[in-house]
């Protein structure tokens, strides 16, 4: 479990990056959601906290793939693999991710 920030420093409709290895993005919603995923776009090197939040998606700032918050789908081309998502707790106001993790190793 990774402590981010307060949940009073991440407003609703905005992303931050989160510099762990790979480094994760965690959004805030327009409706109050929390969501982590990679930051990394799967189609080029690109920050994805840096991209446009809509709703459930993110866009990425370089080729305009979008990805689902809840799944880590990609939802638009040119991205054709999904980003690893993460839970997310508040606990005493502050904002964890509880790391998923990779493929072929033990959680």
């Amino acid at each position: 479990m990774i402590p981010v920030c307060r949940l009073e420093d991440l407003p609703e409709g905005e992303a931050l990056r989160v510099d762990t290895t790979p480094p994760i993005a965690v959004f805030h919603t327009e409706h109050g959601e929390l969501y982590a995923i990679d930051d990394t776009c799967t189609h080029q090197d690109a920050s994805l906290s840096d991209g446009w939040l809509e709703g459930c998606q993110v866009e990425c700032p370089l080729h305009a793939a979008s990805f689902d918050l809840r799944t880590g789908e990609p939802t638009r081309l040119p991205a054709r693999r999904s980003v690893r998502t993460h839970r997310v707790t508040v606990e005493g106001g502050v904002i964890h991710v509880h790391l998923t993790a990779e493929e072929g190793t033990a959680a």
